[in-house]
C-alpha cells in the first residue's frame, strides 16, 4: 500500500512512520546508510539543554536491521557501537568512525572510547569509485539537530566510494543522510519515526547550500 510522504523534493523523500510498516512498500536502493538505535536508552549530557531520548532505544533492532541490508542492491553502511557487533550480521568490512572527542563510560575500569563502528556489508554488484581506508577522521557535530547526529561529511565520504544513484536511511534522525546524497545531486528516501525529527529533516532538506560539519 503507498505510504504519503511527510516532505518530497527533485532529490529527496521523507517518510514518517515505523520503517517496518513502510519498508515494504519500497523497491530497492543503489545504497543503504543508516545509524540504527543502538538499544542503550542513550540520553546526552553534554548540551545545556537535552534533547529528548531516543525513540525505540530501549533495544538494538537487530531484525530490521537484517531485513533493512537486503534492501540495498549495491552495498549497505550501518553505524553501531562496539558492543552491538556480536550481533550484527558478519560484516565485510568494520570502518572506525574516529572522533575529536571520546564518552564517559566507566572512568574507573573502562578505556575512553573515541570511535563508533560502521559495518559494511557489500553486494555482488558493488563496485567502489575509490577504495578507502577503514579509519573515518571526522570530528563530531555539537548534536543541536539530533542526540546522535553524524556530520554530513562523514556520511558524504561514504556515498562518494561508491557507485550508486539511490539512497535509503530507514533509522533517518535529523536527516543527514539525505542532506550528503543531496549535495552529491543523488537520490535518497528516509524513514523516520520521530515526527520532530522529520520536521528538522526537511528544513535541512529545503536549504540551497548547506555547510558541511
Amino acid at each position: 500500500m503507498p505510504v504519503d510522504a511527510y516532505y518530497t523534493d527533485d532529490n529527496v523523500t521523507i517518510y514518517h512512520g515505523d520503517c517496518r510498516e513502510i519498508l515494504p512498500s519500497l523497491n530497492n536502493f543503489d545504497l543503504v546508510i543508516t545509524d540504527p538505535p543502538y538499544g542503550m536508552n542513550y540520553q546526552s549530557n553534554y548540551r545545556s539543554q537535552k534533547h529528548e531520548k531516543i525513540t525505540n532505544d530501549h533495544k538494538f533492532p537487530v531484525d530490521e536491521i537484517k531485513q533493512i541490508i537486503k534492501k540495498a542492491g549495491f552495498a549497505a553502511y550501518v553505524f553501531c557501537r562496539w558492543d552491538n557487533l556480536p550481533e550484527m550480521p558478519k560484516p565485510k568490512s568494520v570502518l572506525a568512525w574516529i572522533k575529536n572527542n571520546w564518552g564517559m563510560g566507566d572512568l574507573k575500569h573502562e578505556h575512553g572510547r573515541q570511535w563508533e563502528a560502521c559495518c559494511f556489508y557489500p553486494k555482488e554488484k558493488h563496485k567502489f569509485t575509490k577504495r578507502t581506508p577503514d579509519v573515518l577522521n571526522f570530528a563530531r557535530t555539537d548534536n543541536e539537530l539530533h542526540p546522535t547526529q553524524k556530520p554530513v561529511g562523514l556520511i558524504a565520504s561514504l556515498i562518494e566510494c561508491n557507485e550508486c544513484e539511490t539512497i535509503l536511511d530507514p533509522f533517518a534522525g535529523s536527516g543527514t543522510t539525505g542532506r550528503a546524497a543531496k549535495d552529491l545531486n543523488k537520490k535518497s528516501v528516509l524513514i523516520e519515526l520521530n515526527e520532530k525529527y522529520c520536521e528538522i529533516a526537511a528544513k535541512r532538506m529545503a536549504q540551497e547550500v548547506f555547510q558541511w560539519q
